[in-house]
C-alpha cells in the first residue's frame, strides 16, 4: 500500500476525439447585458476559447511538456495521489512541498519547478519540490465518501513526505494550498520547519474594524467586493457540488468558463498586449486551457468542487482559533481577492519571519510572476535552512 509508481499523463485518443466532438457542437447561451465581464465570461471571449482550443491547441505537445516532470502516484488512506518529484542534484538541499487550489492544478507550477529544483546560478537556493494533486483534482484519485477535508489532506501530505524519506521539509501554498499548508503547520507533526503562503487568510483587527488605515481599507474592500459579486462559486460548490457537476462534467466549455472567469477577476491582468483588464495579460491562452484540461480530462468538475462542501467554514483543519506557532513567510500580491494586511496575519501566524508586499501579481502567482514567486521563497526559506 505504500508503493510509489511511477506515472505519466497518457490520455487516450477516444477521450481527445470526444472532447473535439463537444466543442464543435457547443451550444451557446445568448449574449451577456451589458456588453462587459460584469455578468461572467464573455460569449465573445468564450467562442474565441473554443475555436483556439479546437484549432490550435495541441494536447499532445502540452502532455509531452508535462511529461518532462519526474511523476508518481501513491496510495494513501485508500486513495491514489498524483504528484511530480523534481529531486534537485544536491541530495543535501531542503524539500519543498507546495500545494494548488481550485481553479488551479498542478499546472499552475510548471514555470517554477525547475528554478526552485535547480536553485539559481550556484545552486544555493536548491530545493527537492514535490507538487501533490489535491484529492479530487487532476490525476489524483476521488474521494468516494465523505472526510477528505482540508485537515485530512494535510495528514496526508505529511504522510507522504515521511514515505519520500524527508525527515524535515518546508511547505507552501495559496488558495486551498494555503490552507492545507496551514493545517500542516497547526498540527506540527515535526517534519514540517516552516511555511510559506501567498494567501494567508486571517480576519480584520478591532483596530482595522473601528479605525481603519489605509491598508486595512484595501483589505476590507477586497472581502467586501468579493462577498457581494465573488463568492457564488463558493456557495454553490460548498453546498450542492453534484448539481454542479453535472454540467461540468458534460461540456467542455461550461468547465472552461466556470475555470478562467477567475482568471479574470483574480489576476492582475490590467496590463499587457490585450487592452484592459484580460485573463490572458497575467496567464496565456495556452496555460488557460492547459489548466483546464487537468480539470476536463479527468472529470473532476464535481470532484474538486466538492472540496469547499468539505471544508468550508473549516478552511483550517477546525483548529479552534488557534495560532501558528511554525516558522511562517508571507507573500501579498496586490491583486490577491483580500490582500491580507500583516497586523491581520499576526493575529493567526505567531511567527511571521518574512513578510513582504509585492508590486505586481495575483492570486495565481506561480502562474502569473514566476521569477518573483520564486524569489520570494528563495528569500523566504533561506532564513530557515
Amino acid at each position: 500500500m505504500s508503493e510509489i509508481r511511477q506515472f505519466r499523463i497518457d490520455v487516450a485518443d477516444a477521450a481527445l476525439d470526444d472532447l473535439r466532438r463537444r466543442l464543435e457542437h457547443t451550444r451557446w447561451p445568448d449574449a451577456e447585458t451589458p456588453d462587459d465581464w460584469s455578468q461572467g465570461l464573455p460569449l465573445a471571449y468564450a467562442k474565441a476559447l473554443r475555436d483556439y482550443w479546437l484549432r490550435e491547441y495541441d494536447w499532445r505537445r502540452r502532455e509531452a511538456h508535462f511529461n518532462n516532470f519526474p511523476q508518481f502516484t501513491t496510495r494513501i488512506d485508500g486513495l491514489d495521489i498524483h504528484f511530480i518529484h523534481r529531486r534537485s542534484a544536491n541530495a543535501d538541499v531542503p524539500a519543498l512541498l507546495i500545494t494548488h487550489g481550485w481553479p488551479g492544478s498542478v499546472a499552475e507550477f510548471h514555470k517554477v519547478i525547475e528554478p526552485l529544483a535547480t536553485g539559481g546560478d550556484d545552486g544555493a537556493d536548491a530545493f527537492h519540490v514535490i507538487c501533490p494533486s489535491l484529492p479530487g483534482y487532476g490525476f489524483s484519485g476521488k474521494p468516494a465518501a465523505p472526510g477528505w477535508g482540508v485537515g485530512k489532506i494535510a495528514e496526508a501530505w505529511d504522510a507522504l513526505m515521511e514515505r519520500l524519506g524527508y525527515g524535515r521539509y518546508f511547505a507552501q501554498g495559496g488558495d486551498w494550498g494555503a490552507a492545507v499548508t496551514t493545517a500542516i503547520a497547526m498540527q506540527n507533526r515535526g517534519r514540517c520547519a516552516g511555511i510559506h503562503l501567498n494567501m494567508p487568510s486571517a480576519g480584520p483587527t478591532p483596530q482595522a474594524r473601528e479605525n481603519p488605515d489605509e491598508r486595512d481599507e484595501q483589505a476590507l474592500a477586497g472581502g467586501r467586493y468579493y462577498q457581494q459579486w465573488g463568492a457564488g462559486y463558493s456557495k454553490q460548490q460548498s453546498t450542492r457540488p453534484q448539481t454542479l457537476g453535472y454540467g461540468l462534467a458534460d461540456s467542455p466549455m461550461g468547465q472552461a468558463a466556470w475555470v478562467i472567469e477567475k482568471f479574470y477577476e483574480w489576476t492582475d491582468c490590467e496590463h499587457g498586449p490585450h487592452p484592459g483588464k484580460h485573463p490572458e495579460n497575467a496567464v496565456s491562452r495556452e496555460e488557460l486551457i492547459d489548466n483546464v484540461m487537468f480539470y476536463w480530462l479527468t472529470g473532476s468538475g464535481a470532484s474538486s468542487a466538492r472540496l469547499y462542501w468539505e471544508s468550508f467554514n473549516r478552511a483550517f483543519g477546525g483548529d479552534g482559533g488557534r495560532r501558528v506557532e511554525l516558522p511562517t513567510g508571507c507573500s501579498i500580491f496586490p491583486k490577491e481577492i483580500v490582500p491580507t494586511p500583516r497586523a491581520w496575519a499576526e493575529q493567526r501566524y505567531a511567527n511571521i519571519v518574512y513578510w513582504n508586499e509585492l508590486a505586481q501579481g495575483g492570486h495565481f502567482a506561480a502562474f502569473e510572476q514566476p521569477v518573483l514567486f520564486v524569489e520570494e521563497l528563495r528569500a523566504c526559506f533561506r532564513l530557515l535552512r
